[in-house]
């Protein structure tokens, strides 16, 4: 992997990853070249108990899709070409220019509850200068450089004191949210561990104090074993619809033997997990006929320098589906009492992806 560093004219940092050497001479282009004004506090709910980031510069940022827009002709925004160098190089990963936490935050204003600077980062990864393509079409050696770049961000970012969680995910489509429509997704670094992933941390510590052995790690032999789910599966990596879906067409991807981060994948650990994520974006794709929108969340181990043997990496894809006439998201129960309601079984979901045929780039493995 190489990279580069390079600062923007606005202030704002830019790294360039690929697969070969980068162009020398590439200039850091910005949409202006005023410094990024962005002040992002926190405020705690005491009925949740969990913080809440307040971004109110957030409201001029950039929101998508236009009146007229086709999800099968997507319009390509023309935006994103000012954030992007010209030159050859395959990742880019800038700071976002709307952040909801900022390293620099200071000076929380104060409120009837404990409030307090949103002392994280919020970085733009964009997968590829092809605004015309999507994860699932990129070649697995690109994918395994992306599963590198998350490894580079993780360190970089999880180096800094105030970083406790750092968190990649991809918003695809402007069903769940996109703001641009190059191949792209974010990283999150919190100044606290998320309430999503601590209570699966919680969970996962529980069960390795009791057993030695990590929660994960032996659900994924327990799926390997029922054969039911299972959409992909090799030495090293496995992809399946969790028996515990609460999502219809809810997958997760990971690698089967435990590693805490992306920082301890092996090179053989990425070469199968890239096979598994093309594998189930192609699925997801195929199954629709049309680029198909979803939520991909990596989690990993916390930052914050201490062992984490019950972690196991790993991604879910929360997809959104279609009934008769809608793609259905968040219900009253699910977003207001947290208690999912699935319309359907996992097994039922798993087959209608398993039926799905997609061939990765090696014609020997076909899925």
């Amino acid at each position: 992997m190489y990279s580069q560093e390079f600062t923007k004219p606005d202030g704002r940092r830019l790294t360039l990853y690929s697969r070969q050497p980068i162009d020398a001479g590439i200039q850091a282009p910005s949409p202006g070249n005023d410094p990024i004004q962005a002040n992002p506090h926190l405020r705690w709910h005491p009925l949740r108990g969990e913080w809440v980031a307040y971004a109110s510069h957030r409201q001029g940022r950039t929101f998508m899709p236009p009146p007229e827009y086709n999800p099968l002709a997507p319009t390509i925004d023309p935006s994103v070409p000012t954030e992007l160098p010209q030159g050859h190089y395959d990742v880019a990963v800038f700071e976002n220019r709307f952040p909801s936490m900022a390293p620099s935050a200071h000076d929380a204003p104060p409120a009837i509850v404990e409030t307090g600077p949103a002392n994280g980062a919020c970085e733009v990864v964009v997968f590829t200068q092809d605004p015309n393509t999507s994860l699932s079409q990129l070649p697995l050696d690109h994918l395994d450089l992306l599963l590198q770049v998350w490894g580079d961000r993780t360190r970089a970012l999880g180096d800094q004191a105030q970083i406790q969680y750092v968190l990649p995910f991809e918003n695809k489509g402007v069903e769940v949210g996109v703001t641009l429509h190059h191949p792209h997704g974010q990283i999150y670094a919190y100044p606290f561990v998320p309430p999503v992933p601590a209570r699966m941390l919680e969970q996962q510590q529980l069960y390795y104090q009791k057993h030695q052995r990590g929660l994960l790690q032996d659900l994924i032999q327990t799926e390997i074993e029922d054969a039911q789910r299972i959409l992909y599966q090799d030495q090293a990596a496995v992809a399946f619809v969790p028996v515990c879906a609460r999502y219809p067409y809810e997958v997760w991807v990971a690698p089967i033997q435990p590693v805490a981060t992306f920082m301890d994948l092996s090179p053989s650990q990425r070469s199968s997990l890239a096979k598994a994520l093309k594998t189930v974006t192609l699925k997801f794709d195929g199954l629709w006929q049309r680029p198909f929108p979803y939520l991909m969340a990596w989690f990993q181990a916390p930052t914050d320098g201490r062992s984490h043997p019950e972690a196991h990496l790993h991604a879910e894809f929360y997809p959104p589906y279609r009934t008769r006439d809608r793609l259905k998201y968040l219900a009253g129960t699910e977003l207001a009492a947290g208690m999912f309601a699935n319309d359907a079984l996992p097994e039922e979901k798993a087959k209608d992806l398993q039926a799905v045929v997609v061939t990765l780039e090696e014609p020997s493995l076909s899925v």
